[in-house]
């Protein structure tokens, strides 16, 4: 008798490592190895934020578990805390979302798996960027959809156009998934092309999904628009993990046209039953004043840590196609120095930075395919000091294997 699950859903088959998490994986390791090493490692490939949810919000928490409010919520979440999403984003975006619209998940991929089952027929095709979040194309993938990555350039900032929309769709496209600010280019749609293509999707009766769970993290006046002043039909998801920098609280929302709430409500019932309740009570403190103005301090942090970051990548001699206007990534062309190395793609220049300069990073195979073998995705989600040890080392490494070079030329 032979032990083991003899046949593996193929839906699951489809589905490819998340690389990410494999080089973080490989980075542990060799963390261990170096542990008596006067460079510990630096992670620079997780995007997660190095601030913590501020006072108010712990505050809550502990309060709610206190006051022993941990007991089950509606599906769609809180009515408190979806009121406080609608405030604010009149406050900050000046948009009127009514609150029946908006559906609390257990964090963005709920979200994204909500919309995906509602809307994606066996068969369908999604349009995305090349590159994307390599977790959302296999949203789509779980939901029996197909994820079509369309190649972007610079000139589009790695964003679709409404032009390459009208020319990739066919008979089974069911629509577009969207990121603004985008991980991990950190460049967003331009509202004008983001109505364009909504334009294009709307005449073919398909749906319009973005993804603006960095929305909040933008630093330029000219983006940091939500794409739900748009359009009602739009769907857009949300997080409290970015901006809000609550990653392990897993709390995110989904705002939804009006045609849709009962349908979500329905399957979010069924499949997850309510998002956390503390994490939901925790979160209503997001909106305090005080919370505010904390991440609003923050928000400026990391802006100052890209305007030092790209100009200092740029000197070691990689190439950033594009200035990220939000988020906290660098996406970096390190083709000049795999060749400088001697090695061939990201993949292996990852794994070579974090041998010689204790560095770990994401190299571009996780986000599609062709152009992203010579890229690599930088996060600027660390502390300043930690962004110049590692601008330091790099420099330090490219330095020494100069003159190895050198000398292997004599």
């Amino acid at each position: 008798m032979t032990s083991g699950i003899s046949r593996i859903a193929q839906r699951a088959q489809r589905i490819e490592p998340f690389y990410v998490m494999e080089v973080a994986k490989k980075a542990r390791q060799m963390a261990a190895a170096f542990r008596h090493s006067a460079e510990p490692m630096l992670y620079l490939n997780i995007g997660e934020p190095d601030f913590t949810a501020p006072y108010l919000v712990q505050q809550a928490a502990t309060e709610a578990i206190a006051a022993g409010h941990t007991q089950y919520t509606q599906a769609t979440g809180l009515d408190p805390l979806r009121e406080r999403i609608s405030a604010w984003y009149a406050s900050r975006f000046g948009v009127n979302i009514p609150t029946r619209r908006i559906v609390v998940t257990a964090g963005a991929s709920a979200a994204l798996q909500l919309a995906c089952l509602a809307l994606i027929e066996a068969g369908d095709e999604i349009l995305m960027p090349n590159p994307s979040y390599p977790c959302n194309r296999h949203f789509v993938s779980a939901a029996e959809g197909t994820a079509v990555l369309l190649p972007t350039t610079a000139k589009d900032r790695y964003q679709l156009s409404a032009a390459a929309v009208e020319a990739a769709w066919t008979p089974r496209t069911r629509g577009v998934l969207l990121a603004s600010p985008s991980n991990p280019t950190g460049t967003s749609i331009h509202p004008t092309a983001l109505r364009q293509i909504h334009e294009q999707v709307s005449r073919r009766g398909g749906i319009t999904l973005i993804d603006e769970i960095y929305l909040g993290l933008s630093h330029d006046d000219e983006f940091g628009h939500t794409a739900l002043a748009i359009d009602d039909n739009i769907i857009s998801i949300n997080s409290f993990s970015k901006y809000f920098n609550m990653t392990g609280w897993r709390l995110g929302w989904l705002v939804v046209p009006d045609s849709l709430v009962d349908v979500v409500e329905r399957i979010a019932q069924n499949l997850f039953i309510c998002p956390s309740t503390i994490a939901q009570h925790a979160a209503m403190a997001c909106f305090e004043p005080d919370s505010i103005a904390e991440y609003e301090r923050r928000r400026a942090e990391f802006k100052a840590r890209r305007d030092y970051f790209i100009p200092a990548l740029r000197e070691l001699g990689f190439s950033i196609p594009v200035v990220p206007d939000g988020a906290f990534y660098a996406w970096a062309n390190c083709s000049e120095l795999t060749e400088r190395w001697g090695i061939t793609g990201s993949w292996d220049f990852a794994f070579e930075l974090m041998q010689r300069a204790h560095i770990a990073v994401t190299p571009g195979r996780d986000f599609g395919v062709a152009e992203v073998e010579n890229f690599v995705r930088f996060s600027t989600a660390n502390s300043m000091a930690q962004l110049q040890e590692a601008g330091a080392r790099m420099s330090r490494a490219l330095a020494v294997h100069g003159k190895h070079t050198e000398r292997a030329h004599v």
